[in-house]
């Protein structure tokens, strides 16, 4: 019974904002250094040890940025997804912390994958963009992610705010499943799935082994950047809170003092 427990009381330990901003603060410098290190470790891989492909040349180190990001832009949806359902569903403190910081590191990956995809789409299609299942469902999920962050923006009480984008972030998560399956559910031009199959993957190892590797550099890097936006966004309110209680004391102290009974009867001598 313990041991089932931990998890959920540690959890729960990290809703103090000032107990997370001291386990974040020893935390941090360690997962930036490793992200730089990994990342540098997978481009090193990519652009230099991996091999050419023999249909699509060198333009298959696309796949070492385009993939990672791909895998990415749908991890951090599922982030903010549970972090949606920890604001309105188990109420923890720095539920809707997590989904504000993980939105816009969510539509960068995005449109790096959009890009990306684009760039790699040209020589391979012969056409920078066609509007088939797997691109238009992504470029929706991009369009999600902007939405969410104007709805950050349009409310500006930070209650309701996390409410209303943990709702639309809950029922844009609808797009996930048709961006994942969308190549098994409809014939487009998108090549299947070639890694994380039942079957096992189609790569090559001397390929595989440097996705991997750009894979886990980058998903530290958008760990990194997501513990670095909570903090900010803490401080950000921490900071807001000081200023409207020094508002308060000062049109308290503004405010006229109310005459007592003597001195209102009193007249000039």
């Amino acid at each position: 019974m313990r041991s089932s427990t931990m998890p959920t009381s540690f959890l729960w330990g990290l809703a103090n904002p000032t107990r997370f901003m001291a386990l974040s603060a020893r935390i941090l410098p360690w997962m930036a250094a490793l992200s730089a290190i990994v990342t540098a470790a997978g481009l090193y891989l990519a652009l230099f040890s991996s091999p050419a492909d023999y249909q699509q040349g060198e333009t298959v180190r696309i796949m070492y940025i385009h993939v990672p990001a791909a895998w990415l832009a749908l991890a951090l949806y599922a982030i903010m997804s549970l972090s949606a359902l920890g604001t309105l569903v188990w109420r923890h403190p720095l539920a809707d912390v997590s989904q504000k910081a993980a939105a816009p590191i969510g539509a960068a990956f995005t449109l790096l994958c959009l890009v990306t995809g684009s760039l790699w789409g040209k020589p391979m299609w012969g056409t920078w963009w066609v509007w088939d299942a797997r691109l238009t469902s992504v470029l929706v999920l991009f369009l999600i992610y902007l939405g969410i962050l104007a709805l950050w923006r349009a409310i500006e009480d930070p209650g309701q705010a996390a409410r209303a984008v943990a709702i639309l972030t809950l029922v844009g998560f609808v797009n996930i499943p048709i961006v994942k399956f969308s190549v098994d559910w409809w014939n487009t031009l998108h090549q299947p799935a070639s890694v994380i199959r039942m079957d096992g993957a189609t790569i090559d190892a001397s390929m595989l082994w440097p996705l991997f590797t750009m894979a886990i550099g980058l998903t530290l890097l958008a760990l990194t950047l997501h513990m670095s936006g909570m903090r900010s966004e803490i401080l950000a309110r921490r900071a807001r809170s000081l200023t409207l209680k020094a508002a308060d004391r000062a049109a308290e102290r503004q405010r006229p003092l109310p005459l007592s009974a003597g001195s209102a009867g009193a007249g000039p001598a």
